[in-house]
């Protein structure tokens, strides 16, 4: 389990965290944090979705432009992918509970840096395996565990938990689901096929759709969104 204040992995019996010494959730004068449980459906709105985040990113396009840029020239540094895309939506989480948003909040993904870190191999190699398998199961994969930073940030979850409840969300509905994967990826290709400056745009655009689907169809933890 993560500490709410600051994200720093602390063992479940443990009253308060080693880090900043705020009381556990569960613990005695810790906060009160109920169990999520998957919802028993959900419908798959891409239109609805797509629609919020290009509003969210065109109002704020300047530091998701920058964002954007500083995740690329980062990229490249092995191991710390899963933290920048858990930045991405710390950033736009904090924008959708109408909290203070600033620049810095990116770097805050790195607070989630192990478990983040083992979501990204885990996901990056079963992925690999299902584009082995024809494509279809790679695309359906990615779809599997488009949420589980969210769930690793929001929710506090460890790597292997945040993965099943990414999955639990999605097998509701495999084909929509990969089917926003499917339209979310063309529209990158149209903005690398802008001479890669659409990239600045449809990267955050991405991230920023994926935040708003959880906020719908998951909601967010207040704990949280106070405690980033």
């Amino acid at each position: 389990m993560f500490c709410h204040r600051c994200g720093t992995q602390v063992d479940s019996s443990a009253q308060f965290c080693v880090n900043c010494g705020q009381a556990v959730a569960g613990a005695p004068g810790g906060t009160s944090v109920q169990a999520w449980a998957p919802p028993p459906q959900v419908q798959v709105a891409m239109g609805r979705w797509l629609s919020a985040a290009w509003n969210l990113v065109t109002e704020d396009l300047g530091t998701y432009i920058l964002i954007t840029l500083i995740s690329f020239l980062l990229s490249s540094v092995p191991l710390i992918q899963g933290s920048l895309i858990a930045g991405f939506h710390i950033y736009t989480l904090k924008k959708l509970t109408g909290r203070r948003a600033e620049f810095a909040d990116m770097f805050k993904g790195f607070n989630f840096f192990i478990p983040a870190l083992v979501a990204s191999l885990l996901i990056g190699l079963f992925t690999f395996i299902g584009f082995l398998c024809l494509i279809i199961p790679g695309l359906v994969i990615i779809a599997m565990y488009k949420f589980t930073y969210l769930f690793i940030v929001d929710k506090r979850m460890d790597f292997w938990q945040a993965m099943k409840a990414s999955h639990a969300i999605v097998r509701n509905d495999y084909f929509g689901f990969t089917m926003f994967v499917i339209v979310v990826f063309l529209v990158n290709v149209l903005g690398f096929l802008c001479l890669l400056v659409g990239l600045l745009v449809t990267v955050p655009l991405t991230f920023a759709a994926i935040t708003v689907a959880y906020q719908e169809i998951v909601g967010f933890d207040p704990h949280t969104a106070d405690a980033l």
